[in-house]
């Protein structure tokens, strides 16, 4: 058999509107800054990680190619979603229904600033 070809996903990229307010947001919930740099004049990349995770956020300046308000996908882990549930409401974001079902982990989505989408799911641990 043969090496594979990829081995991990290391960042996935959202588009926001303001990169300094998504950031400062993320940082509140415990993500950490990892890069913060102007790769190219007008062009600044923000990195932003949880502690000990391998996979990291970079919030992209949306533009007319690359619009906000996306459903992102991303999956983010909670030891404890009705926690995090409160604190996100509590910040003023629109947070979905906190999903409590027999079969499943207690999950719900919320929109950060721009109307990007992110799902919150509780932790096995949790």
């Amino acid at each position: 058999m043969s090496a594979p070809t990829f081995t991990s996903v290391l960042t996935v990229a959202v588009p926001v509107s303001d990169q300094n307010r998504t950031k400062a947001l993320l940082e509140e919930f415990g993500f950490e800054t990892h890069l913060d740099t102007e790769l190219r004049p007008g062009f600044r990349w923000v990195e932003l990680r949880m502690p000990g995770a391998g996979t990291s956020l970079s919030l992209v300046a949306a533009g007319d190619g690359l619009p906000a308000g996306i459903d992102t996908g991303i999956r983010l882990g909670t030891p404890d979603a009705r926690a995090a549930h409160s604190a996100l409401s509590g910040r003023g974001l629109t947070v979905g229904e906190l999903l409590d079902w027999p079969t499943a982990p207690l999950m719900f989505s919320f929109l950060d600033p721009d109307g990007n989408r992110f799902y919150v799911t509780q932790d096995h641990a949790g």
